[in-house]
């Protein structure tokens, strides 16, 4: 008997029963709590069997049933009373029975029919009670109250596609006459078929934008890369330019600087043979001067009068005036036109920069052979004209 101690268990407070009472509906509970159950009724004047729902009117008298009273205290004879029953009570995130009136244990099915959740124990009508066989049991529900009509109390289980609400069977003969309404589960094949098209097109729609994304991110990976080699490709254009750019100007220092030096050393040779002659000169002039200064101090008239005729007559004076004017002005020339020739050259070593540096290798296009020849024309014409002074 241990076995179906739950059997004696008042389904109100879950204890063995203590003065149990039997309803017409047969179910039995304990005196105080069938009682204090059916006073919270008085207000509406309607009872009912807190398992099964069933009603009465008015309020049935209730008497001790003695057979059930005996069994329930041989139990407790029996030792059972601390063997408690295997609930599970109920948790936050639980649906609580609503035929428990104390402790809330879980519930395990509602019924769209009572509109109400059941747990183990409070559900057993629903298996042996014939016309309770009937309602439909679903998986506890914990927003059971949203699919009940709140006008009517109903079960929802119309569609209205006019005002597109769910509403019950008493909605279809009030505000919703006359609308275009179906059940409940036909929508839902409607809605099902629908949703699985959008399913489809969503599908689709994202397959497309997942190609176009892989393509988008191609793309980009080859923009990058073209930059890459873009940057590559100029970076060696630079730098093939700039060494063109140095080995052209290197090779055109060389020549301005050997025709510099070329000018230099024309213009010092021809000054230099003067600088000799002049050095001759002076020295001879100086070493006249000496003993010129010399023999006036001499105190032998004799000897002074014998040296004063060679000592005195003035030296011929030599035959290179003209030429030495030459020399000048062509040294001056000479450094006048080093100082052309390096600005010139300047002056297009930019030129060429700005118009060639990034579009072209430069090209050493100065005219170094008509700049040589011109010079050694120049040259060749102020030596001949040195040489007919």
């Amino acid at each position: 008997m241990a076995d179906n101690l739950e059997l004696f268990c008042c389904s109100i407070c879950l204890d063995l029963m203590k003065d149990p009472v039997t309803t017409a509906c047969g179910h039995s509970y304990c005196m105080g709590c069938i009682k204090e159950s059916w006073d919270q009724d008085n207000l509406k004047g309607v009872y009912s069997c807190p398992q099964c729902r069933q009603t009465f009117c008015p309020r049935p008298t209730l008497k001790r049933n003695t057979v059930l009273a005996e069994v329930v205290e041989n139990l407790k004879t029996a030792d059972f009373q601390g063997t408690p029953p295997a609930h599970c009570y109920a948790e936050p995130e639980d649906v609580e029975c609503d035929v428990c009136e104390r402790k809330k244990l879980k519930a395990v099915k509602s019924c769209l029919v009572c509109l109400a959740s059941y747990c183990e124990t409070h559900l057993q009508p629903h298996y042996h009670v014939p016309p309770l066989k009937k309602h439909k049991l679903v998986n506890a529900l914990t927003d059971l109250q949203e699919k009940i009509c709140p006008n009517h109390d109903k079960l929802l289980e119309v569609y209205c596609r006019t005002d597109q609400q769910c509403i019950c069977y008493q909605c279809t003969m009030d505000e919703h006459k006359g609308h275009d309404t179906v059940s409940a589960a036909a929508e839902r094949t409607e809605k099902q078929q629908q949703l699985g098209e959008t399913q489809g097109e969503g599908k689709q729609r994202a397959q497309m934008r997942e190609k176009e994304l892989q393509e988008l991110r191609h793309a980009v990976d080859a923009m990058k890369e073209s930059s890459w080699v873009a940057v590559d490709d100029f970076e060696r254009m630079c730098t093939t330019h700039i060494l063109s750019y140095i080995r052209s100007n290197e090779r055109r220092r060389s020549e301005v600087k050997e025709l510099v030096r070329a000018l230099e050393k024309a213009g010092v040779s021809q000054a230099e043979g003067l600088l000799e002659q002049l050095e001759q000169e002076v020295t001879e002039l100086k070493r006249r001067d000496s003993e010129l200064e010399q023999l006036s101090h001499i105190e032998d008239h004799i000897h002074f009068l014998q040296s004063f005729d060679s000592l005195c007559d003035p030296p011929g004076p030599k035959a290179f005036p003209s030429s030495f004017e030459a020399v000048k002005k062509f040294v001056s020339e000479q450094k006048e036109r080093m100082k052309n020739i390096c600005k010139e050259e300047t002056d297009k070593m930019w030129n060429c920069l700005e118009r060639n540096m990034l579009t072209k290798p430069y090209s050493p296009s100065m005219q170094v052979d008509s700049t040589r020849s011109t010079f050694l024309n120049d040259y060749r014409s102020m030596e001949l004209f040195i040489l007919a002074q």
